[in-house]
């Protein structure tokens, strides 16, 4: 049997409109670098990832002034209008290079404290159908209603069973590819690569991940990624 191949694909195409920045926040500064370039660490660094692709967008200005625009192990292709568009292009600009059966690590540019040890655990537990790092849920959660202009609670909701969808999801190249092409045809919702392999009867392996794997997603979120980037004594353990 030949030795797994796993090829990242980081969609970094979004313009992160809620962070309301002048910039697309995967180039926001945190410590004088942009957040995009300690995820591309990450990734880089880890021992089984030899290539990766990065999806930006065709006119995206911004990508030259990375510490990796240089780096002759990634791969570009270009964005799409929703990020399962980015995803399905990430993955044509791996055709002849990558085969059916080889893993596809899909990871949010905008989640820059990725450690190897979740990698490990990921990659380790990993089989068929594929596998998403994952968080269960602590905290009590509300089903919300809207009522008279405003939101209030219809009921509560057992949080045994419920788990925050992280990145990386992994996938084999050939099913990701055609479950995405299979959903986008359908008109289905796909808001991550695990929803796209659920619509076409697959479940996937949940597998618990650290709490600080965060996605800045709003201003708040980028303070706190470098909380975690700054106390951590090695930023990929």
């Amino acid at each position: 049997m030949s030795t797994p191949r796993y090829f990242p694909v980081l969609p970094a195409a979004g313009v992160g409109s809620r962070m309301q920045a002048d910039r697309p926040k995967q180039y926001l500064p945190i410590q004088g670098r942009f957040l995009l370039d300690y995820t591309l660490d990450a990734i880089l660094s880890y021992p089984a990832f030899e290539q990766a692709v990065l999806v930006l967008s065709a006119d995206d200005p911004y990508w030259p002034d990375s510490e990796y625009a240089s780096d002759e192990r990634i791969i570009r292709a270009a964005g799409g209008r929703e990020r399962c568009d980015s995803v399905l292009n990430g993955l044509a600009a791996l055709q002849g290079i990558a085969t059916e059966q080889d893993w596809v690590v899909v990871h949010d540019i905008a989640r820059p404290c990725l450690r190897h040890s979740d990698l490990d655990a990921l990659l380790g537990q990993l089989a068929d159908p594929g596998a998403i790092l994952a968080s269960p849920t602590r905290d009590t959660m509300k089903r919300g209603v809207l009522r008279d202009g405003c939101v209030v609670i219809d009921h509560t909701v057992e949080r045994e069973q419920l788990w925050h969808a992280l990145t990386p999801q992994v996938f084999r190249y050939g099913a990701l590819q055609q479950a995405l092409t299979a959903c986008l045809a359908q008109g289905l919702s796909v808001t991550d690569e695990a929803s796209a392999m659920e619509q076409q009867g697959y479940q996937p392996l949940l597998v618990a991940g650290r709490s600080d794997n965060i996605k800045v997603t709003r201003r708040e979120d980028l303070a706190l990624a470098e909380l975690f980037l700054s106390t951590s004594l090695s930023p990929h353990s």
